[in-house]
């Protein structure tokens, strides 16, 4: 029985990820719970080392050989018609625990044919010194016992389906002599090989002008709707994440510190963190003032962080803040954040007035779904 449209496909529940760095421990991701449902786009924001390529690199078993899952559990493939399933502590009944995959033959089934990753730079993602055809060949025939007849046939077809012209011509051909943008439709190929259930695309529209973006995003867009994707994007680009997201997860120092409904986020951001991402947005800028920078820096991630790992950076931050790691709160059934300004005894902090203009800004698409 096939996971439905809008069931929970994969679950991370507590994950602890560390590394070990010249002798001392980072702890990368603290305690990270995240659900993801069958057909639905989720971006990951923060800024650089917040956690997010390390969080959708442990789906994968790609973590640096220096890192490790400490702690947690990734359930994937829920099915209601299977009965040899681990439960969970909530009673949800899962097939696999990604977290405890040590070795390479328990990740081969999983990794590239059930769950793929597009990289950030499609130039280092691609072998120079190979063709084009036969490096998408590889995905293909890593999964399935094939003849060379019917690898080239695939190859053939999933170019023509990322939309690269005169694909016979092309296979034949080496990254150097492809644009930008058709590497990344190459980079999109190879991920597309063996029909994946979740997606993973790492800033996939970096180093791309706006025209190329616009047609990279509007590929996965179609790729997503005629192949029932689950997509994770991981980005700083909030135009990006306007434009492609069903939800926006928040992470800030190994954190997620608020999940919701793209709309949710962009009109009503309630962790002191989203609303300074928000505020450095170019376009809320007033012309003749200086941009709005958001002050101070990340916590060390060396050290334990005790409280809300934002708060020195909070000019409305509590005692409470420094003192002890603030639960969830419920905004919405669908939106919550991890902030002691929600907690009822908390003084009320008006929002921003310049988060107003948000509604104003025609680039940004805020109706909450994917444009079908």
């Amino acid at each position: 029985m096939e996971i439905a449209p809008g069931q929970r496909i994969l679950s991370a529940e507590n994950l602890v990820v560390k590394f070990n760095l010249r002798g001392q421990t980072l702890t990368a991701l603290r305690s990270v719970t995240l659900d993801l449902y069958k057909g639905e786009s989720l971006a990951i924001v923060g800024e650089s080392g917040s956690g997010k390529s390390v969080f959708t690199k442990s789906f994968l078993g790609l973590l640096d050989n220096n890192g490790w899952i400490d702690q947690g559990h990734i359930y994937f493939d829920r099915d209601p018609a299977v009965h040899d399933y681990a439960e969970s502590n909530r009673g949800v009944l899962y097939r696999m625990d990604l977290a405890t995959f040590k070795r390479e033959s328990e990740w081969l089934p999983v990794r590239g044919k059930r769950i793929a990753m597009i990289f950030q730079d499609p130039m280092t993602s691609l072998n120079p010194l190979r063709t084009i055809g036969k490096q998408i060949g590889e995905a293909y025939k890593l999964h399935h016992k094939c003849t060379a007849a019917e690898e080239k046939r695939r190859v053939l077809e999933l170019l023509a389906d990322v939309g690269i012209q005169d694909p016979e011509m092309r296979i034949k051909q080496y990254p150097h002599e492809f644009s930008g943008g058709m590497r990344q439709r190459v980079v999109i190929a190879i991920a597309m090989a063996c029909n994946p259930e979740i997606l993973i695309c790492d800033e996939p529209t970096t180093a791309l002008d706006v025209t190329i973006q616009a047609q990279i995003l509007s590929l996965l867009k179609r790729l997503q709707r005629e192949h029932q994707l689950t997509v994770v994007y991981i980005t700083h680009d909030l135009g990006v994440v306007a434009n492609v997201a069903d939800r926006v997860a928040v992470m800030y120092a190994g954190d997620v510190v608020e999940l919701g409904t793209c709309a949710e986020v962009f009109h009503d951001p309630r962790h002191p963190y989203t609303i300074a991402l928000l505020l450095s947005l170019p376009q809320l800028g007033v012309r003749g003032e200086e941009l709005y920078s958001i002050p101070g820096s990340p916590p060390n991630l060396f050290t334990e962080i005790r409280g809300d790992a934002f708060a020195a950076r909070n000019v409305n931050a509590l005692k409470a803040d420094f003192v002890e790691r603030p639960p969830y709160f419920a905004v919405s059934p669908t939106h919550k954040a991890r902030t002691w300004l929600l907690d009822p005894r908390a003084p009320k902090v008006a929002p921003p007035p310049q988060l107003r203009n948000i509604k104003n800004l025609s680039h940004l698409r805020l109706d909450g779904g994917i444009t079908k």
